[in-house]
C-alpha cells in the first residue's frame, strides 16, 4: 500500500470531493454533503456489515491510523490526505484502487435524526444549478446518488464527469464516501473499494461536538510501523493531489 499526502484545500469547510477522474464531487458535495445522513443502514445491519463504530471491534491492530478513521490495508491501495490551506488539518483521506477512487470523511452526528434525503435533494440542486443531473439508484449501502455534470475534454469535446455518492450513519457519526473513475458507473469496478469502506473503523471520540462537525483526521503516528495483513504496506514522499472545493 502506498502512502501520499495531496495538495491543500482552498476552503475552511471540508465537503467537496476527489477531482482527478470526478470533478463533480468537488462542484456539487458542497455544505449538503457535510451533514449526517439518515436511513441509508439500519444500525443492526451497519453493525453486523460495516462501516464499524470503533465499540464495535476487538482491537485496532493491524489498521492504518488515520485519527478518526482506520482504514484496512490491501496490496495496491493508495492513501491521499486532502490538507485544508488555512488551518494546515486534514479534512478528507482518499483511496486510490485498481484505476478508480473513493474519497471519504467523516462528522459528528446527532444521536438519532438522519439527513440523507435532505443531502440528496440539496446535492440534486447544485448539480442541476451547474447543467447537470442527478439519479437515485439503490445499492448495497441504501439510496446512493449518482451525479453528472457537463466538462469539457481535452481535445474540446463534450462529455460528463460521473461521482456516486454514499452514506452511512453510526453512533453519532455519520461517513460519507465519493466513488469516482471506474467505481462510480460499474459496480464490479466498485467492488474492491466498497469492500474496503466496509471495513472501515470510525473513532468518534467522547467530545462533545455540534452535528456536522468534521471529525479530526491526522497523519499516521509512525507510517513505517503501520501493519498489514497481506504485506507491509510502503509508504511514499507526499504527492500532490485534488483540491477540495465548496459550493456556497
Amino acid at each position: 500500500m502506498v502512502f501520499g499526502r495531496g495538495r491543500k484545500a482552498k476552503q475552511e469547510q471540508p465537503t467537496g470531493a476527489d477531482t482527478d477522474q470526478n470533478a463533480v464531487a468537488t462542484e456539487a458535495a458542497g455544505d449538503a454533503a457535510a451533514a449526517p445522513a439518515g436511513n441509508v443502514a439500519e444500525t443492526a445491519g451497519r453493525a453486523a456489515t460495516g462501516p464499524f463504530d470503533v465499540s464495535e471491534i476487538d482491537d485496532q491492530d493491524g489498521y492504518v491510523d488515520l485519527g478518526a478513521l482506520l482504514i484496512a490495508p490491501r496490496e495496491g491501495l493508495q492513501l491521499r490526505l486532502e490538507v485544508e490551506e488555512a488551518s494546515q488539518r486534514v479534512v478528507a483521506v482518499t483511496m486510490d484502487l485498481e484505476g478508480s477512487s473513493l474519497q471519504l470523511q467523516a462528522f459528528a452526528a446527532p444521536r438519532s435524526e438522519g439527513l440523507w434525503d435532505e443531502i440528496r435533494e440539496q446535492i440534486g440542486q447544485s448539480v442541476g444549478s451547474q447543467g447537470g443531473q442527478v439519479e437515485e439508484v439503490e445499492g448495497s449501502f441504501g439510496t446512493e446518488l449518482v451525479a453528472k455534470l457537463p466538462a469539457g475534454g481535452a481535445d474540446g469535446s463534450q462529455g460528463y464527469r460521473v461521482a456516486r455518492f454514499i452514506g452511512v450513519d453510526g453512533p453519532r457519526w455519520f461517513l460519507r464516501g465519493v466513488f469516482g473513475g471506474e467505481a462510480a458507473l460499474d459496480r464490479d469496478a466498485a467492488a474492491g473499494l466498497e469492500g474496503l469502506f466496509r471495513k472501515i473503523v470510525v473513532v468518534r471520540g467522547e467530545n462533545p461536538m455540534p452535528p456536522r462537525d468534521l471529525l479530526q483526521l491526522r497523519l499516521p503516528k509512525d507510517t513505517a510501523a503501520a501493519p498489514s495483513p497481506q504485506a507491509a504496506p510502503e509508504f511514499e514522499q507526499p504527492e500532490r493531489g485534488p483540491e477540495i472545493t465548496q459550493i456556497g
